[in-house]
């Protein structure tokens, strides 16, 4: 089992490396803050540092919970895994009980989304609320299967794995905000090297191959939290998560949904947005 050899910088990333030993080995998470739970779900290719500043506006009012999943960030990566939403939606759930939380928001962008909404759905009761952006939990379109299948090609996982293509290339086209040289590096640095990035190689595959786990994850929410208080803060420059596409589709399912159009963010919205998050999840739950 491997993990990055790197301690964040405490002036990008001030806070207390917390650590919980999973049934795969060793979970990175950071706590911080007290008051209301919310824990924050990242997706492609990032870690719990995309959080930062939304962690840095909400931690007076809100206990903010932040976990690498195995394969990203500073956590471990375990021999057997297959990095599959599912797979991680079970570890971080065994965080998530061993935390005693209830009364507890999630906040989930990209993949963060079906893999904080399973575990929401495990645990219904224990949920106080759901924020939702850029991000989506049903099968995926015609334009994602192609983007999957074009992803999974040799060539394209020779460019994730072996290039950090997502980093190196996705993500400066994806998000509005221009980061510094130290911000990129936090995200370079937790995944350095090709033998630590194989969960950023699967989740482009995991867009069709986990169809299952989608078709079963809709009906849950629809059963277990569509009545949740729910808030949408949406990138409206993310060319993936077209607005125009995506939130019809979920006020069509969560019909009382809350949305707040992030109008200078794109798809990375932590960091495009961290301002107007902060104060939607504030005005909505605090």
């Amino acid at each position: 089992m491997n993990a990055p050899d790197f301690k964040p910088d405490p002036t990008l990333f001030p806070f207390e490396s917390k650590w919980f030993e999973s049934s795969v080995g060793r979970i990175h998470y950071i706590d911080e803050g007290s008051g209301t739970p919310i824990i924050l779900f990242h997706g492609q290719p990032t870690w719990s540092f995309l959080y930062r500043k939304i962690v840095e506006r909400l931690a007076d009012g809100f206990r903010c919970i932040a976990p690498d999943y195995p394969g990203f960030g500073l956590s471990v990566r375990p021999a057997e895994y297959q990095y599959t939403p599912a797979e991680h939606a079970t570890v971080i759930g065994e965080l998530v009980d061993a935390l005693e939380l209830d009364g507890f928001l999630i906040m989930g962008q990209d993949w963060g989304g079906p893999i904080g909404l399973s575990i929401a759905g495990d645990r219904s009761e224990q949920v106080k609320g759901l924020v939702l952006g850029n991000t989506w939990f049903w099968p995926v379109s015609l334009s994602a299967r192609i983007f999957s299948t074009i992803m999974s090609t040799g060539f394209m996982q020779h460019q994730i794995v072996e290039k950090n293509f997502f980093v190196e290339k996705i993500m400066p086209f994806a998000m509005k905000k221009k980061l510094t040289e130290d911000e990129f590096d936090h995200y370079r640095k937790a995944q350095p090297t090709p033998e630590l990035r194989t969960g950023l190689g699967e989740f482009p595959r995991q867009l069709t191959r986990s169809e299952s786990f989608l078709e079963n994850l809709e009906k849950r929410v629809l059963s277990q939290l569509a009545s949740k208080p729910t808030l949408l803060t949406w990138g409206m420059g993310d060319m993936a998560f077209r607005p125009r596409q995506y939130i019809p589709q979920l006020r069509m399912r969560m019909p009382q949904a809350e949305v707040v159009e992030l109008r200078r963010a794109k798809h990375y919205i932590q960091e495009d947005a961290p301002d107007e998050i902060a104060g939607a999840i504030r005005g909505k739950f605090g």
